[in-house]
């Protein structure tokens, strides 16, 4: 496993700080990665119960109703229903899209075009459910969406930005080993996408090569 122990400390010092982690990077650089395996490993290990550690992915098919933002808050808000502290993963919160306020529409959920003046996004999802005391929230997403000025805006001081780049050579070259040389001249030829680091073969790690 590539540890990537700048970002989980990262992580571990922002832990329970009362506001949303909001985790970015290009694509294939281990957001997802850190937050499932790495930091959630660390989060048992430090005594956290597994049951307590809920991970929704919502770029997979069989979520595509929490892509509501109304739906996704009230499905995390049940999960997280007893007073134990919870540690709430949302991957790929991008994926949710807006709908305009529900108490202009008679209630229904309904998606919001750009000039629609009120509406609720995920944003409102991800902050309202940073003020559950007993919620503890990490979302990733994707540079073009969460990085605009927008959004930005919208976060400024309301939330942990930690922002992930691909693999540096010490990191690359901690888990690659070998001669110093050699790992170099890989590393510059295949650059620092964790999965192409992690395959064997050249062919495989050139699959990664149009993400550097």
């Amino acid at each position: 496993m590539i540890k990537r122990e700048k970002y989980l400390r990262q992580l571990i010092d922002s832990k329970n700080n009362g506001f949303p982690k909001v985790i970015t990077g290009i694509r294939k650089c281990g957001k997802s990665f850190l937050l499932k395996e790495i930091y959630k490993y660390y989060l048992i290990s430090d005594n956290v119960d597994e049951n307590n550690i809920h991970i929704i992915e919502l770029d997979d098919d069989r979520n595509i109703k929490y892509r509501d933002p109304i739906a996704l808050g009230k499905y995390v808000r049940s999960l997280c229903s007893n007073d134990e502290m919870h540690f709430v993963f949302l991957n790929e919160i991008q994926k949710v899209y807006p709908i305009i306020n529900p108490n202009l529409t008679g209630g229904q959920h309904l998606p919001a075009g750009k000039s629609d003046p009120d509406t609720v996004t995920f944003v409102d999802v991800v902050l309202g459910l940073s003020r559950e005391k007993n919620i503890d929230l990490y979302v990733t997403g994707s540079n073009s969406k969460m990085l605009s000025s927008d959004i930005i805006t919208e976060f400024r001081d309301k939330a942990t930005n930690i922002n992930i780049a691909p693999l540096s050579f010490e990191e690359y070259y901690d888990y690659a080993g070998g001669y110093e040389t050699e790992a170099i001249y890989t590393y510059m030829q295949y650059g620092g996408m964790p999965l192409a680091a992690l395959k064997k073969e050249d062919e495989k790690k050139r699959i990664f090569e149009r993400f550097v």
